[in-house]
């Protein structure tokens, strides 16, 4: 299987069969100096923006290498998109659950600052947070070979999460919804899931989200952790909407 580098400044829209694409600079030198890549190896080459060549490596210098097109895969953006709204929690557990959820597919990422978020993204770690998250989000498009990397928003207070979330349909992951996930009907609008932190999402914040339009949805039986809940959730829309 073919490992995927990215480089969001490459223009893949004329790439062919039988052209050569150059991969240079950091993503290039990774790919010769860490990762030991070598001229006849398979691997893909993609923009970030839906485009993978896959074809051998035709040649390879300290920061650059050469790939000879085999293969041209264009995916359109997908439509309705999964947007995960993931509130900010303690230790790695929210880089866990945007990692997984990165792999299974979400569209694009929300860092949210709920009122029962340990961790505090303030002043200049909101920036720092949300490059973290981006710099995971990449390397998990990597991992799975995915076309698309999905972008990483600033974070987001309670107060402006509607706004942000204007024109999709937001589904709270709450353990006590009487609707199950499973049941869900897609009306064409974008979903953003919202998953709350390690103590789950706040009445006051519930109510709130509500009364903006959200829907509350339960996921099963048992209360997940904010790590795997938004994952488990993506992974039942995936086979829900024929995405899988």
């Amino acid at each position: 299987m073919s490992h995927l580098y990215l480089d969001e400044s490459l223009d893949l829209a004329a790439a062919a069969p039988g052209s050569l694409v150059e991969l240079a600079g950091d993503e290039a030198r990774h790919a010769v100096t860490v990762s030991r890549v070598r001229a006849g190896e398979r691997i893909a080459i993609g923009d970030g923006r839906g485009t993978l060549v896959h074809g051998v490596v035709a040649s390879t210098g300290p920061r650059e290498l050469a790939l000879e097109v085999d293969e041209v895969v264009v995916e359109p953006a997908a439509s309705p998109r999964l947007i995960l709204v993931q509130a900010l929690a303690k230790g790695d557990r929210d880089e866990l659950a945007v990692q997984a959820a990165t792999e299974l597919g979400v569209d694009a990422i929300v860092p949210w600052q709920a009122a029962r978020s340990v961790s505090r993204w303030e002043g200049p770690k909101a920036e720092k947070g949300r490059q973290r998250w981006a710099t995971i989000v990449r390397e998990a498009v990597k991992q799975s070979i995915r076309s698309w990397v999905p972008p990483v928003a600033p974070v987001t207070a309670t107060a402006g999460l509607a706004a942000q979330l204007d024109g999709s349909r937001m589904l709270l992951l709450e353990p006590t919804a009487t609707t199950a996930l499973t049941e869900l009907e897609s009306d064409g609008r974008d979903l953003a899931l919202v998953v709350g932190p390690e103590g789950g999402i706040a009445p006051a914040e519930l109510e709130r989200l509500v009364a903006a339009g959200a829907e509350p949805v339960r996921l099963g039986a048992s209360v997940l952790r904010t790590s795997t809940a938004g994952p488990a959730a993506i992974a039942v829309l995936n086979a829900r909407f024929g995405r899988w």
